[in-house]
């Protein structure tokens, strides 16, 4: 495996920087999903012009849920067919839609 490119001090400050700005833009997106102030209907809207919401993980997107943790996260990325390691971004139409029907739950 090669090794990473050697950079200077301030392209790595920089870079350090910039990886910290998404690191807390994808802990706020987390955080309002948890607190419900973010639908997972919203986020996929939102991706469409926030690389940060395109770039998260549908893992982690998921997991953040309220009343979804880590297995039922899992399970449902399984029912949809969807890889655990798929970013928002990545997905299909068929895909998207698979999650909102399995997320929103029975119709009476």
């Amino acid at each position: 495996m090669p090794s990473p490119p050697q950079l200077s001090p301030e392209a790595r400050a920089a870079a350090l920087e910039k990886a910290a700005i998404a690191r807390r833009a994808r802990a706020e997106l987390k955080q309002q999903l948890r607190l419900g102030s973010l639908t997972f209907r919203e986020l996929l809207g939102q991706a469409k012009t926030d690389e940060v919401a395109a770039k998260i993980k549908v893992l982690a997107v998921l997991e953040s849920l309220p009343g979804l943790g880590k297995v039922k996260a899992r399970r449902v990325l399984d029912e949809a067919g969807v890889s655990d390691t798929r970013r928002v971004q990545g997905l299909g139409e068929h895909q998207k839609a698979k999650l909102l029907d399995l997320l929103d739950g029975p119709k009476p």
